[in-house]
């Protein structure tokens, strides 16, 4: 017999109060339930269903997708509820079924129809694992019902209600949309952060860090376009619809999973879905134990590109396929400090001790070194530590990785930034800023760092910063760090209008981004704004816990308004600061500018020359250095002995 084992969406229905309805009034009875069956076959077939069977007054169905399970009940109960003739209980739930002809058997069955039997009438209850697919689906509102205990199933199961409204056309499908997303190529995807299932919220790093490595293995292929990182993970948490995921990511399909951690055991829900019609490509289930989460991601990773029709060359499988560690506990601790490190602030400092834990487990391990230097690169950035200090760390590690793994565009990034911000050796810096897109030209960080820092501040080259930002953007569309580099380039370059534009942009992607409401404030103070400028760093101030470059930037916006008793409060608290934690020089000495004193503007820029303070080679073009600053020869003296290229 002809037998398949798939994910599928199970939709039970079941006729309110038939059984006494049948004792009391036989004929109406079957009418009703004619009724039933002329109602919801017309809509479960509209919605793509499979009419399964009848028992007794129920209905079973199954579905490829979620999200036309749930628009056929909601659709089915508002139908009958505006009727009035009968009331209908419907369950739902997202379980791996077995298809044997024409019926279906499975766990999955009998906790939809568990379910089903705990509804209200007139109402549709689902799953967690239902839920969990349909908490992004625009149109679709659920609220929290109970925890239930289900008769023959091991787990209790949280059971969701499905709000039932009227719900316009457009709610389903926006043609406008849909019909920009069938211009874009088949090849294409965005893999959504992993919902965390597990009881441990503290998890997540889990669940975020299986979507991010599907998402890298991916990226290596030339003949897939893959949304970024910083993009995709735009979505976590957010009711948004698949079709605009796909116009505003440029992709055709999306990759959502979740992830159930315990112990050693682990269990991954994956599912490809093509977000113009939200058809269900592929799904599956892995239950298996840690050891494993490698050959999961390899199985997921290549079965997108059989999925997607992707050619793969043996070279691109082996980047597909290639461990990063064999040790488990090395793996887990960097994936902690990719979670942590990627959320910037004292995190970085977390994120740090766990890249260390995980090259201590695994000394072979390339990726954790170049997380090492990453978290400390963006240590010497954020003026936590002197920049001589860290980056020396960073240098070591990155060769580290790179002597372990040369393919990786990361160690390559990390070697420029020490090549630019320690030892200044530009030709270097460069050599290897094009090595890391070479090997990475999918990494937005790489192009922008390069656009940004070498291109834009060491050597003036605004127009050439200009495209590759652009293309940085091109590659992360929803990434605040990325529209804050290029109003950065902007900004250096004179163009205050433009450079605000894409700041403002930064701060509607993500309201906290420091380099966003940081640009956007001195763009402020270039178009003399001056109020605008003192709240928007006030803003930051506050969103940073006084963040030391927070706190200079305002003092400068207090001293162009003639606040200057305003500004030399915050430079006092900046020297008790100093006392307990590392103040870096340069933006210091430019604050003592603003306040004409000009002898301690340069013995705190001579502090931040000797600790090589990243921000330092940003003065050669910085519009905010002020010109009382800028003219002095110690000044002029000072960049000579930096030696930017001529």
């Amino acid at each position: 017999m002809a037998q398949s084992r798939q994910l599928a969406a199970i939709m039970f229905t079941d006729i309110v109060g038939y059984t006494a309805l049948m004792g009391n009034d036989e004929q109406k009875a079957f009418t009703i339930l004619n009724k039933n069956r002329a109602l919801q076959k017309p809509i479960i077939e509209q919605f793509s269903g499979r009419w399964i069977k009848e028992l007794g007054d129920g209905v079973m169905a199954s579905f490829n997708t979620v999200s036309d399970a749930v628009n056929a009940a909601i659709k089915i109960q508002q139908t009958c509820n505006s009727s009035k003739e009968f009331q209908l209980r419907i369950g739902i739930h997202l379980g791996e079924v077995v298809f044997e002809n024409d019926d279906v058997f499975g766990d999955g069955v009998n906790i939809a129809s568990r379910i089903q039997a705990t509804a209200e009438p007139g109402t549709i209850y689902i799953s967690e694992s239902i839920q969990n697919n349909v908490s992004n689906k625009q149109g679709i509102e659920t609220r929290f019902v109970k925890q239930e205990a289900l008769k023959n199933v091991k787990e209790p199961v949280r059971v969701y209600e499905v709000l039932i409204k009227e719900i316009g056309p457009e709610s389903l499908v926006n043609e406008n949309i849909q019909l920009k997303v069938k211009n874009i190529s088949d090849k294409s995807i965005a893999v959504l952060p992993f919902e965390n299932m597990s009881s441990d919220p503290e998890q997540e790093y889990f669940s975020e860090g299986m979507a991010e490595e599907i998402l890298n293995s991916l990226s290596h292929l030339k003949d897939l376009k893959v949304a970024g990182r910083t993009s995709s993970f735009q979505f976590k948490g957010k009711n948004i619809d698949l079709l605009e995921v796909g116009e505003k990511l440029q992709v055709r399909t999306v990759l959502e999973g979740s992830v159930r951690k315990q112990g050693n055991r682990i269990r991954i829900m994956v599912q490809l879905i093509n977000v113009e019609d939200g058809f269900q490509l592929w799904s599956e289930k892995y239950d298996r134990d840690l050891d494993d989460i490698f050959a999961i991601q390899d199985e997921i990773a290549l079965t997108i590109t059989e999925q997607l029709k992707v050619t793969l060359f043996e070279k691109d499988r082996e980047a597909i396929t290639k461990n990063p560690t064999q040790n488990a506990e090395a793996y887990e601790l960097y994936l902690k400090g990719r979670f942590y490190t990627s959320r910037r602030g004292s995190s970085i400092i977390q994120g740090l001790h766990y890249f260390k834990q995980a090259i201590a487990a695994d000394p072979g391990f390339a990726g954790a070194y170049c997380g090492y230097a990453g978290a400390n690169t963006l240590i010497a950035f954020y003026s936590f530590s002197p920049g001589k200090e860290v980056l020396k760390e960073v240098k070591q590690a990155a060769e580290t990785a790179e002597r372990l793994d040369n393919s990786l565009g990361e160690a390559y990034c990390s070697l420029a930034i020490c090549y630019e911000y320690l030892e200044w050796n530009w030709v270097e810096a460069k050599k290897h800023y094009i090595r890391a897109i070479e090997l990475s030209p999918k990494s937005s960080q790489i192009r922008s760092l390069y656009a940004m820092s070498y291109l834009a501040w060491v050597q003036g080259k605004f127009d050439e910063a200009e495209k590759q930002a652009h293309m940085a953007i091109n590659l992360e569309p929803l990434s605040a760090i990325d529209h804050a580099d290029l109003s950065s380039i902007l900004y250096t370059a004179n163009k205050f209008e433009e450079a605000l534009t894409y700041a403002k942009t930064g701060i509607e992607l993500d309201a906290n981004s420091f380099l966003s409401q940081r640009l956007a404030g001195l763009c402020y103070m270039a178009l003399k704004r001056y109020e605008e400028a003192i709240d928007t760093f006030a803003n930051l101030m506050k969103i940073s816990n006084g963040h030391q470059h927070a706190a200079n930037s305002l003092i400068w916006a207090y001293c162009s308004n003639g606040n200057v008793d305003k500004a030399r409060e915050l430079m006092n608290e900046l020297e008790k600061r100093s006392a307990t934690e590392y103040i870096a020089g340069t933006y210091w000495g430019i604050s003592a500018a603003y306040l004409n004193d000009l002898d301690t503007a340069l013995n705190y820029l001579e502090r931040a020359y000797d600790d090589r303070d990243p921000a330092l080679i940003t003065l050669k073009y910085f519009p905010a250095v002020p010109a009382s600053l800028r003219i002095d020869l110690r000044f002029q003296n000072l960049l000579d002995r930096i030696g930017f290229p001529k």
